[in-house]
């Protein structure tokens, strides 16, 4: 069969979702009218791995009122949103291999069905199926792919330094309108979204390490921060540590934080930063999160090594009592929390990450030949573009530079 979902009967409330997304996603869908009068993506197969929510559905409807073929799989094993692959299958004919809950044989077997169909174009979320390409597949006619994270650009940087990437790539990531929006805002809401869902705490007044201060940390510290929370931040690198603590945080290293917090949440890209060492000295009752990509940022392998038991307290919710007695709680199985225990992103900020993905599989088709192979950013046009499709979706005008003003900005003799 073209798909491997886990119910079809879900399809008619994963429609509604769809529709709900699509509500809140004005400059996506201005994107999709252009792109489908153009129909620029006719005839181009896509294979993409991305989380299958309804804001995922939203571009990829988009993709193929453009005439693009799709093929789809997810990009955490507990990310998908299962009544809305079904409705893509359903309704819109879309080839999905994905459910929620998949284990690892599943996710990669899953990711080598949709290679299966010859994709002229790659679009990644975190990296793996760009990485599984180039281990194991020499024979593709791929003219170009995108990336939709901080940790698949890391990956994919490190195959242009190595000489092996075999495709021009788009940093989606690195867009102003991805990651000051998507990891910062959309990050610092839904993860903690995450957290809350899965355990129903109080935020206020609780101690919140957040490990790691780039963007998608800056935005959990803020939020926990309004929330009520005292925050404090983990940082390696000395100059995010600086602006941490410039932005009122305290910092400090984790062997220290380890003994403070309440609440713990990743955002490094890194292994092991919590380790089981870090957990041993934590507080009864603490509680562990991810909200990096990977489900490696909490050494969950040495602590369920050192756990007297574990049980399962509530969805997504699981209790290991250490050797001193005390208990911490694991939430997602040190997963994607946002996206394993909520549903991620919020649809209006997504709006964002979408519409540059869309322009920018367009820009590849459109430059077909022209680009060398390695990872490239977003072309400014289209990153101010999406932003001007935004503030216009949201009904705000922006000001406009006079000629005077514009022709001042490109000389260099005027002075005082």
């Amino acid at each position: 069969m073209d798909y491997n979902i886990k119910d079809i009967g879900l399809a008619e409330q994963g429609k509604k979702q769809i529709e709900w997304a699509e509500m809140h996603m004005p400059a996506l869908i201005n994107v999709r009218q252009e792109l489908s009068q153009r129909k620029s993506l006719k005839g181009i197969r896509i294979s993409a791995v991305l989380h299958v929510t309804k804001e995922t559905a939203a571009l990829v409807r988009t993709l193929k009122e453009a005439g693009a073929e799709i093929a789809l799989a997810g990009s955490n094993p507990l990310s998908t949103q299962d009544d809305v692959a079904a409705a893509l299958v359903k309704y819109d004919g879309i080839k999905v291999f994905a459910w929620k809950g998949e284990n690892d044989t599943e996710y990669y077997n899953n990711m080598t069905e949709i290679l299966k169909y010859e994709p002229n174009i790659i679009m990644d979320d975190g990296g793996d199926l760009h990485a599984l390409i180039h281990e194991k597949y020499s024979n593709l006619n791929i003219i170009g792919g995108t990336e939709e994270t901080t940790t698949g650009v890391i990956r994919l940087k490190a195959m242009e330094e190595n000489k092996v990437i075999k495709y021009p790539v788009i940093a989606v990531n690195n867009a102003f309108t991805k990651y000051l929006f998507d990891n910062r805002i959309g990050t610092g809401q839904s993860a903690i979204d995450g957290i809350i869902r899965s355990t129903n705490i109080l935020i206020a007044g609780k101690v919140a390490v957040v490990v790691g201060y780039g963007w998608v940390g800056r935005g959990i510290a803020l939020r926990m921060r309004g929330m009520g929370a005292r925050v404090i931040v983990v940082e390696a690198s000395p100059l995010r540590a600086l602006e941490a603590v410039m932005d009122g945080f305290d910092v400090m290293p984790m062997s220290k934080a380890a003994e403070l917090g309440e609440i713990f949440v990743t955002a490094t890209g890194n292994i092991n930063v919590i380790s089981k060492e870090h957990i041993q000295k934590m507080k009864n009752g603490a509680v562990l999160a991810n909200a990096g990509h990977f489900n490696v940022e909490i050494d969950v392998k040495g602590l369920k090594e050192i756990a007297k038991s574990v049980r399962n307290i509530r969805p997504f919710l699981d209790e290991y009592t250490l050797p001193n007695g005390n208990k911490v709680y694991l939430l997602a199985d040190g997963r994607l929390v946002n996206l394993a225990a909520a549903e991620g992103h919020p649809s209006e900020v997504m709006d964002l990450s979408f519409s540059n993905q869309a322009l920018s599989v367009e820009y590849l088709i459109n430059n077909q030949g022209k680009l060398e192979k390695k990872v490239y950013n977003v072309p400014q046009e289209i990153d101010e573009k999406v932003a001007f499709l935004k503030l216009k979706g949201m009904g705000i005008e922006i000001e406009t530079m006079t000629e005077e003003q514009k022709d001042y900005m490109k000389q260099w003799k005027y002075g005082t």
